[in-house]
């Protein structure tokens, strides 16, 4: 009873544990997918304000908003191409660490930008667009060239799989317009060879039977004279011959 009593009591504590664990996970999940929702809502928030900016204000304001998202608009469509490839091509890794360290470079460059936004001494500021922009235009074109790049391999790939489907569909629908022979020749050759295959093998493989000994010849009669005498008949009258005309 007692030992009926402590499976239960782990068991107990097992599935308890179990619903703990799976709560905490699915807690984790929850809490994951809201800060994705978060940081998208923000994101998009932040670029409708910057496309406004960029477009309502003019000067050092509007500027700095166009560079910011310039920025990261190529950052973030590069970021995606790469990891959407690198799910199919497992050699973009290297260009998706590369594009790592360009990204850090993207964050303080932006958080600079942001910064300046705020900056009340715009003459300052201006003088620091040009070579704002510079830095901006470097990170842009370095993250457009690795964006290009997984895509023209990606399309690449694409290509030589299509041509090499099409060589197979090609060669697939010549054979099947190939009808000068009939289906029954067809068959018979391949039964012909089945028997060929079949009766090879028996051939060489199957042992040669001893030879059965001869059968002794059975002992015949020696023949027969070619003019046997006449046995001679003796009639009742006759007189028996006598002893000194037998010699």
């Amino acid at each position: 009873m007692e030992v009926a009593l402590i499976i239960f009591a782990l068991m107990l504590l097992a599935f308890v544990g179990l619903g703990a664990y799976l709560t905490v996970k699915a807690v984790g999940a929850a809490k994951r997918g809201v800060e994705r929702t978060v940081v998208q809502a923000r994101r998009t928030v932040e670029d409708t304000t910057l496309r406004a900016k960029s477009f309502g204000q003019v000067g050092v304001v509007g500027a700095l908003a166009q560079v910011r998202l310039d920025l990261r608009t190529s950052m973030r469509a590069t970021q995606q191409a790469l990891a959407d490839g690198v799910r199919a091509d497992a050699s973009l890794r290297e260009s998706l660490g590369l594009f790592e360290q360009l990204s850090a470079h993207g964050h303080e460059l932006d958080g600079e930008l942001k910064r300046l936004e705020q900056e009340p001494d715009r003459r300052r500021t201006a003088e620091l667009l040009p070579d704002l922009r510079e830095r901006a235009a470097q990170i842009i074109k370095a993250a457009d060239s690795l964006r290009w790049a997984a895509r023209d391999r990606a399309r690449r790939f694409a290509a030589d799989d299509l041509s090499l489907l099409s060589e197979q569909i090609e060669m697939e629908s010549g054979a099947l317009r190939d009808w000068s022979r009939e289906p029954a020749d067809d068959l018979a050759a391949a039964a012909a060879e089945w028997d060929a295959a079949q009766s090879a093998p028996s051939a060489h493989s199957a042992p040669a039977a001893p030879a059965a000994p001869a059968p002794k010849p059975t002992p015949t009669a020696p023949p027969a004279a070619l003019n046997p005498p006449t046995p001679t008949v003796q009639y009742p009258w006759q007189k028996a011959p006598r002893p000194e005309s037998a010699g």
